[in-house]
């Protein structure tokens, strides 16, 4: 293999024959690819010197297909006859009946960086169940699309949910490896943990040709791009007034409503000179949700330089451009406050928007969290830019 050749953390696994002999937990789903083209599962299940015993799935399930907050029950795998416990359903972490008999825990989720999307949630969960049952844990890494700059608040311990139990901000900037090592840091926890590096990813937001094939980790993350936007514009989840098209073709990547004008929009956003992204003008059509069929008026992110790009604080400029332009009323009406302040670990960002506070003084008091962090998470860091 050519020294320079890419390589996942489960790719590196299973040319070193780790694991060998072990009965072996794994933590999953169909977005971990390897570099042949097979699922982590079916690649371990293949090994003959190693036994799979129990696969667990975190939300939208092993095969990626439930929709947002689906509750998921457990099952047996079809073909294999082994279990697939659920950890989006009843249970939020494994059972000490779930890992008895199993020598080795291994963790593989194609993640994306950011606090409230919950297989960073699950990561905490299996942290936390394998320490309790001293089993040995492996986490395998992946790339994530944003991995330079951490964004957003830190938790706030009261807003603390599935959406955000970490003590990191919104956009993390770390891959699950470096998320699993600081949290055993910051955390001292006493579990037996492993991780498994790269190879050949010198920490860059772009997907390189010899990588494993894309699978979407989740409905609406379609994409590599839609996994870099996500968090810009998340908060149509708890702000149902607008439409990030979730289901459409560019999840994430646009937003709109019946009462958006994007050319009034976007020269609002432009005058921010926001770093690492550009708006277009995007017509788009909904195929669910309450606008299902009806052309919107949609604004398109186009992340022109990820090594500068925030998205949380766009996501804040969005919110007060949107309140500046058509009111209060409009933007807030039917809002879900309460998980609103749970995707963002606080209830600051609203009630700061609420009361008029311009968006650049509202992310400047992310600041001093985001420096303690940054002092932890420079400690831990596993890959450097090219």
């Amino acid at each position: 293999m050519r020294s320079h050749s890419f390589e996942t953390g489960m790719d590196r696994i299973l040319r070193r024959r780790i694991g060998a002999g072990q009965r072996v937990g794994l933590v999953s789903h169909v977005a971990a690819m390897t570099r042949k083209g097979f699922t982590a599962a079916e690649a371990w299940y293949r090994r003959s010197d190693s036994h799979l015993s129990a696969l667990f799935s975190p939300e939208h399930g092993y095969f990626g297909s439930a929709g947002a907050g689906e509750a998921i029950r457990s099952i047996r795998f079809p073909h294999w006859k082994i279990p697939l416990h659920s950890l989006y359903g009843a249970r939020h972490e494994p059972s000490p009946a779930h890992l008895r008999g199993l020598s080795l825990l291994i963790v593989d989720l194609q993640d994306l960086g950011a606090r409230c999307y919950t297989y960073l949630s699950t990561l905490v969960g299996v942290l936390r169940a394998a320490a309790r049952a001293r089993l040995p844990l492996i986490v395998a890494d992946r790339p994530i699309p944003l991995p330079f700059l951490p964004d957003g608040p830190l938790l706030d311990p009261r807003f603390a949910s599935f959406v955000g139990l970490a003590p990191v901000p919104m956009a993390t900037a770390m891959t699950p490896a470096e998320t699993a090592l600081y949290l055993q840091k910051v955390w001292d926890l006493n579990v037996d943990l492993e991780v498994v590096p790269m190879r050949g990813w010198p920490r860059t937001p772009y997907r390189g040709p010899d990588w494993p094939p894309w699978v979407p980790p989740s409905p609406g993350i379609r994409s590599w791009e839609s996994a870099a936007c996500y968090l810009a514009t998340v908060f149509t989840e708890a702000v149902p007034t607008v439409t990030c098209d979730r289901t459409g073709l560019l999840p994430f990547q646009v937003f709109g409503a019946p009462w958006i004008k994007a050319p009034e929009v976007i020269p609002m956003l432009e005058a921010a000179h926001l770093p690492g992204v550009a708006f277009h003008v995007h017509p788009f059509r909904p195929n669910t949700g309450p606008w299902a069929g009806r052309l919107l008026s949609g604004v398109r992110l186009v992340i022109t330089d990820p090594r500068r790009f925030r998205p949380v604080r766009l996501s804040v400029f969005i919110l007060a451009t949107l309140q500046k332009q058509y009111g209060k009323n409009r933007l807030w009406s039917n809002a879900r406050p309460d998980f609103f302040d749970k995707l963002y670990g606080t209830n600051e960002v609203r009630l700061a928007l609420l009361d008029g506070d311009p968006p650049d003084q509202i992310a400047r008091r992310w600041q001093p969290g985001l420096r303690r962090f940054n002092h932890v998470r420079s400690s831990i860091l596993l890959y450097r830019p090219a």
